[in-house]
């Protein structure tokens, strides 16, 4: 974990480093943490599909926003495990399982802990994203076996209300200290291209880096426009601000900041290119989703990536924690 308290000052300064600087620091601080040529996959399934009480701004499955999304009760416990086996066939090595809820019922929480446990015996590490816990919640989630909670903060403290107004950043804080204390790992990152400032982003990296400790897994994402959604239009304005290597700087930035976390290229990433893939490889992003759909967005083909693999001398990490050097 980072055992230094980051300001956002200090985090908006390593932004503004040449490029050239930061990616050489970021660099220097990936390999002496992690093999610089290792990266884990993981996938990621809606388990639940639309009908969220919540209105995040960004989000296609908000009851809230008419984005067209067709609403889809609970996968039942085969459909899981059929899309795992074939995510282990192809390499992952965790496999995620997204709801779209405020947060889970107590019975579907018990649907849930029978994904966890089959995907769990199937040699996949786990991750579930359900939304806000109740306390006891977490606990069961880790009896059951999962490996991993994600819960994103996805922007600054001070800029949460424009994106989100359904539930307080305070909210999302106390979920993330249930998971700790529960004893599993967590996974939480962010969104660019919200219609922040790099201050803004640089305050999300802040809140991130100096939580106790860092997260594990730290997804980064590039808003992806989804019609019938509040931000949807937000792009065509803050394009000049949001471009592939706007994206290289914060990838570049969590890495220095979390030096021993696995940093996602999440959403977002097929707009990049693969030079721009590229350059987040270098500036220390070492995990990545495969597979055509991140929830209801698209996502680079798997054959795509594993070309882009092939070019850059890229390997999938065979288990999540096989490229970590050390974690100090």
């Amino acid at each position: 974990m980072s055992t230094q308290a980051w300001t956002t000052e200090a985090i908006e300064a390593l932004f503004e480093l040449p490029l050239m600087d930061l990616l050489f620091q970021a660099q220097t601080v990936h390999r002496a943490n992690f093999d610089p040529n290792a990266v884990q996959l993981s996938t990621l399934m809606s388990i639940k599909t639309g009908g969220c009480s919540e209105d995040c701004g960004y989000c296609s499955q908000s009851a809230h926003h008419d984005t067209g999304l067709e609403r889809q009760k609970l996968a039942d416990l085969g459909e899981v495990l059929s899309n795992a086996q074939a995510a282990f066939d192809a390499g992952a090595t965790r496999f995620c399982m997204g709801a779209a809820w405020r947060g889970p019922k107590d019975t579907d929480l018990s649907q849930v802990e029978a994904m966890v446990r089959g995907v769990k015996a199937l040699g996949l590490e786990t991750c579930v994203t359900l939304g806000m816990l109740k306390p006891g919640q977490a606990e069961r989630l880790k009896d059951a076996g999962l490996d991993y909670y994600n819960h994103n903060l996805d922007t600054a403290p001070e800029y949460y209300e424009q994106v989100v107004t359904t539930h307080r950043y305070s909210d999302r804080l106390d979920t993330l200290k249930q998971v700790r204390e529960a004893g599993i790992s967590v996974c939480c990152g962010g969104i660019i291209g919200m219609g922040e400032d790099r201050r803004m982003r640089a305050g999300l990296i802040a809140e991130l880096a100096n939580l106790n400790p860092a997260p594990e897994s730290v997804p980064v994402n590039m808003l992806v426009p989804i019609a019938g959604t509040p931000l949807a239009g937000l792009p065509v304005q803050a394009q000049a601000r949001i471009d592939p290597l706007e994206m290289v700087r914060t990838i570049a930035a969590a890495r220095i900041t979390m030096p021993t976390s696995l940093v996602r290229l999440s959403a977002g990433r097929q707009s990049l290119g693969e030079m721009g893939q590229a350059l987040c490889f270098m500036a220390g992003a070492n995990s990545i989703f495969y597979g055509d759909k991140l929830l209801t967005t698209g996502n680079p083909e798997w054959t795509a990536d594993q070309a882009l693999f092939a070019k850059l001398g890229l390997t999938p990490a065979a288990v999540a924690e096989s490229g970590r050097r050390c974690a100090h």
